[in-house]
């Protein structure tokens, strides 16, 4: 029986080891990403909520670009000095200073610089929809999340999970990835539209 635990035991510490070696690869390794998102946000029961999909661009550090599609037309841009927030709809742009504004956040997770172990508390967590599964929690509390949740295959990033205060989750699945591509330095900037409302930081 102690075998057994023992032979169990040293089966989970490998996995978990491979799991952080796998959030480590990604970090160190990805420079430049893009992908395709379904976006999906679940009450705390468990029911789906709502639905989005989209396009999302990264480039290291600090930049990174969400063009949402379905339902409605949106995007959020990082330019490395301020974070943009643009709904067309509502022909509104909103404006924020990233300094300090993005600290142990899901966006920062994915485009800073910072070794992660200075932000966040890290553990394996099981495997789930075929996924290796590993959870980050801001050591400082957050306004906008309690934890986040990072699912990987055999090679990428595949899914990002974010749990806020009052237990809802916001799932992001990641397809057609391409990693490290050139990206233009243009898809990174941002210049709000003719006649549309700016709010915020001064800009």
């Amino acid at each position: 029986m102690l075998g057994l635990l023992f032979a169990l035991g040293h089966g989970a510490a490998a996995q978990a080891d491979e799991v952080h070696d796998r959030l480590n690869r990604f970090y160190a390794e990805v420079k430049t990403m893009q992908a395709e998102f379904q976006q999906r946000v679940f009450d705390s029961a468990g029911g789906q909520m709502q639905e989005a999909r989209g396009t999302f661009s990264l480039q290291r550090p600090g930049r990174f670009r969400w063009d949402y599609r379905e339902p409605y037309t949106q995007l959020v841009l990082a330019d490395g000095e301020r974070l943009w927030m643009y709904d067309a709809d509502l022909e509104q742009v909103t404006v924020k200073k990233m300094q300090g504004g993005l600290s142990a956040t899901p966006a920062w997770l994915l485009s800073g610089s910072r070794p992660l172990d200075e932000e966040f508390t890290i553990r394996s967590l099981p495997e789930r929809d075929g996924l290796s599964w590993v959870e980050l929690q801001p050591r400082q509390a957050s306004e906008s999340f309690d934890q986040v949740r990072l699912g990987f295959d055999a090679s990428h990033l595949r899914a990002l999970e974010m749990v806020d205060g009052l237990g809802q989750t916001t799932r992001l699945d990641f397809s057609r990835l391409s990693i490290n591509p050139k990206l233009a330095p243009a898809l990174f900037t941002f210049t709000p539209p003719p006649g549309v409302d700016v709010v915020g930081d001064d800009h």
